[in-house]
């Protein structure tokens, strides 16, 4: 099993589940979402689609990339929609929308959150501990496995924590991937999700 199949994955950072429940799939150009710093904008854009992948949510990540130079090719994720729309008519299909939610947050995170452009002025400009915050940050909002352990890695040389916080994900997925889908298994690995998120924004000095 995957997060996906648990419940949403992403990390909620400065409220954007709360932003992303409020902004609708066609209301970029509303005064809500214009008010968001554009890190934000990029988090609940890419949150919509992951969670409601249309023709229109994809349009919307798209317009926002091409306008801050962002390079990403729309065109490559619209297998993905389609394969969902197969999916929702299958029943017995936890396999396929495995896999399938595997390859869209693969393709999430090759958009890299800016939280880490953010990081990087923070290290070129001598401020470690802002740094450190930012790329916290980002990899709140990063989505598999993968991109989350690789940032973690490249955190450990310059932030001890990590190498716990590593550890602690990596076990945080063995857990995962063995519990049961039940009700009772599924609020326990959610509480532990939470403590290890929680855990992750916690600045050590």
């Amino acid at each position: 099993m995957n997060w996906g199949i648990f419940f949403f994955i992403a990390i909620a950072v400065i409220l954007m589940r709360i932003f992303w429940l409020r902004i609708k799939a066609n209301s970029m150009k509303s005064e809500s979402f214009k008010a968001l710093p554009p890190k934000d904008q990029l988090a609940v854009l890419k949150e919509c689609l992951l969670n409601n992948p249309t023709e229109t949510n994809l349009r919307n990540l798209d317009e926002f990339c091409q306008n801050r130079q962002i390079s990403v090719d729309a065109g490559t994720y619209r297998p993905f929609i389609a394969k969902q729309v197969e999916l929702t008519r299958k029943k017995d299909a936890i396999a396929e929308d495995n896999e399938l939610y595997a390859q869209e947050s693969a393709w999430m995170d090759a958009i890299r959150p800016l939280e880490f452009a953010e990081a990087q002025a923070a290290r070129e400009n001598g401020d470690h501990e802002l740094a450190i915050l930012r790329a916290v940050e980002g990899i709140a909002r990063l989505y598999s496995d993968e991109a989350i352990e690789k940032a973690l890695q490249d955190l450990e040389n310059v932030y001890p924590k990590a190498t716990r916080l590593l550890e602690g994900y990596r076990k945080l997925t063995e857990i995962r991937d063995t519990s049961g889908a039940d009700e009772k298994s599924l609020e326990n690995l959610r509480k532990k999700r939470d403590a290890w998120q929680e855990d992750l924004l916690a600045i050590e000095q």
